[in-house]
């Protein structure tokens, strides 16, 4: 699946999706997560790490 087929199927620009995929994205939204979740068949554990930092 392309880029711009995941994130028409999600809903959310190509622009957007591809801030998530590059990890540039400060936040994302609860909806967002769980629709790119159903159309990849994943959880959410599959697509997110944990970098730890003095930005917390």
């Amino acid at each position: 699946m392309t880029l711009t087929e995941l994130a028409h199927r999600v809903g959310v620009t190509t622009v957007n999706l591809s801030i998530l995929k590059n990890g540039r994205a400060k936040a994302i939204r609860f909806s967002t997560l769980s629709r790119i979740c159903q159309v990849l068949g994943c959880q959410p554990g599959d697509l997110l790490s944990f970098r730890g930092g003095d930005d917390l």
